[in-house]
């Protein structure tokens, strides 16, 4: 179950980091039309920016999945 749990940690922490990263690209697309003076891009692009702290959230969660695997994989069996 530990093992588990860890890889599970894991996939959260991948999954969190190409959520992120999508919404970083979002993010900066979405700054182009304000500086160049460009035509305004649609509302939807500016909903993916909102990715990016998704996908904070998503590693965070998949770092303290880790962290507790480990800590009951190192704690004494009862």
């Amino acid at each position: 179950m530990t093992s588990q749990n860890a890889d599970r940690g894991e996939l959260f922490v991948r999954a969190g980091a190409i959520v992120f990263g999508v919404g970083s690209i979002a993010t900066l697309v979405t700054f182009v039309p304000l500086f160049f003076d460009l035509p305004r891009l649609p509302t939807a692009a500016y909903w993916l920016c909102m990715l990016m702290p998704l996908g904070f959230l998503l590693s965070l969660t998949g770092l303290l999945l880790s962290a507790r695997a480990q800590r009951r994989r190192t704690q004494p069996a009862k």
